[in-house]
């Protein structure tokens, strides 16, 4: 079937939001908090900066040891190397990239919207393998973001977001799957409107997941087969003032969730209470940790990525110790 008009509405709020983003006054950088723990995780005058500048649309930021950050630019069609001095490069031309990171041989992954398939780059990064791009025969729809389990294997969210226009939905869902190191794709979720961003805690016991379309986040228990169960509405991000929507999320060392929404970041302790929210002066699509000890926030925005000093330590699967499992 073709991608239905729900899908449609959905791309039209993100597009919307953008051309809503720009008709509005200007936004400033700020930290609002709605509980004192907010600032146990950042200082009030903590240091913000713009970083790069002069992208299309920025998206999957992967942090390098080396200071440089991995982006998408989804407009320009292009996978970039971006510099701390702001200069940038162009890795590899490629429709519409959107999510990324690397596995745990530290080879570099990306979902490839027109492609319909997860990607995996070579050690040059300059060609890549599909090692993903069928469910059961069926063509996956857009891959759109992944991140690396507890387990070594690759998760990753397949909506119709991106799906490209003209081409049929083939998969009757939108599904979250685990692709495992001998190249086995389960599906493990089938039931979320638009699934988007995800991420482990840095425990292995849980996984979230963001639903786009309808506004929220999922939590599941995660178990040592790969498997997930138990999925629980942890929390809402819906606000029909400020352009946003839950996309990207990213996890502390302590079970604290950073998820991309209406204004910028909204910050959510294990509980699911909001501790406060980062405000930014461009819609948040994505975000990573990186810089010494982990304690820098990197954010795509639009034609920006930002740098945020926290005072939290982040948790980055793929720089966790390496041993085969």
């Amino acid at each position: 079937m073709i991608v239905d008009s729900i899908a449609y509405a959905v791309i039209s709020l993100l597009l919307a939001t953008v051309t809503l983003h720009a008709q509005q006054p200007k936004r400033e950088f700020s930290l609002q908090a709605d509980s004192s723990q907010f600032w146990n995780l950042v200082a009030k005058d903590a240091e913000f900066k713009t970083i790069g500048s002069g992208f299309g649309f920025t998206e999957g930021p992967v942090w390098e040891t080396a200071g440089s950050v991995i982006v998408s630019d989804e407009e320009k069609n292009e996978l970039c190397r971006l510099f701390p001095d702001g200069r940038h490069e162009t890795l590899l031309k490629l429709g519409d990239p959107d999510g990324n990171t690397r596995d745990w041989r530290q080879q570099l992954i990306v979902t490839a919207s027109v492609l319909r398939a997860l990607i995996r780059l070579a050690p040059d990064e300059r060609s890549y393998t599909v090692i993903a791009d069928r469910y059961h025969g069926m063509r996956l729809n857009s891959p759109n973001d992944v991140t690396l389990g507890p387990d070594h294997a690759l998760y990753f969210t397949d909506p119709t977001l991106d799906l490209v226009k003209g081409e049929k939905q083939e998969t009757p869902f939108k599904g979250v799957y685990r692709l495992s190191q001998d190249g086995k794709l389960t599906l493990l979720i089938d039931n979320l409107a638009q699934p988007n961003g995800l991420a482990f805690s840095s425990d292995g016991r849980n996984f979230y997941v963001s639903d786009t379309e309808r506004r929220n986040i999922w939590r599941y228990k995660f178990h040592a087969d790969g498997t997930v169960s138990d999925g629980i509405l942890f929390a809402e991000e819906k606000n029909d003032e400020t352009p946003g929507v839950p996309d990207g999320m990213k996890l502390d060392r302590k079970g604290n969730l950073y998820v991309t929404g209406p204004g910028g970041i909204w910050v959510w302790n294990s509980a699911g209470q909001r501790l406060g929210r980062i405000l930014l002066p461009s819609t948040a699509a994505n975000l990573t940790w990186g810089g010494p000890g982990r304690s820098t926030l990197w954010i795509t925005a639009g034609h920006y990525v930002y740098t945020l000093k926290m005072k939290a330590i982040g948790y980055l699967p793929y720089t966790e110790p390496k041993e085969a499992k």
